[in-house]
């Protein structure tokens, strides 16, 4: 039976988010379903993927965010880790987490690959009987 897949993306940083794009497709089966829905940052994508859970089997957040000056970074960090994986548990329905967290850019580009763990996250719990 075809799956059908959420993709949120934040395109904040824009290179770091194809990277995680890329790998993560790449580890999908090719009989997936896939749609892709872009936002502009990490902090919208919980709300996406509520919005929109009820039509998938499964999604997966992908975004990044490095830390600044300021608790921001620590903010947005939790807030987003914690509503993804409310949205998972409530729902029953696998989201894989491919939201960055970095010091800085050398490590979220170091990390574009990280899209792929996600992506077989999401494959593993799926496969579950």
């Amino acid at each position: 039976m075809m799956k059908k897949i959420l993709i949120v993306t934040a395109d904040y940083y824009k290179d770091i988010s194809l990277g995680l794009l890329n790998s993560a497709k790449k580890n999908l089966p090719r009989n997936f379903n896939i749609k892709i829905i872009k936002v502009p940052g990490v902090f919208e994508i919980p709300v996406t993927i509520s919005k929109h859970l009820k039509k998938f089997d499964a999604c997966i957040a992908l975004g990044c965010v490095i830390k600044g000056q300021t608790p921001h970074f620590d903010f947005i960090s939790k807030s987003s880790t914690n509503a993804v994986m409310d949205l998972a548990v409530n729902s029953k329905k696998p989201i894989g987490n491919g939201i960055l967290t970095c010091l800085n850019m050398k490590q979220a580009k170091a990390r574009k690959k990280k899209g792929a763990e996600a992506a077989k996250a999401v494959v593993s719990v799926l496969s579950q009987k």
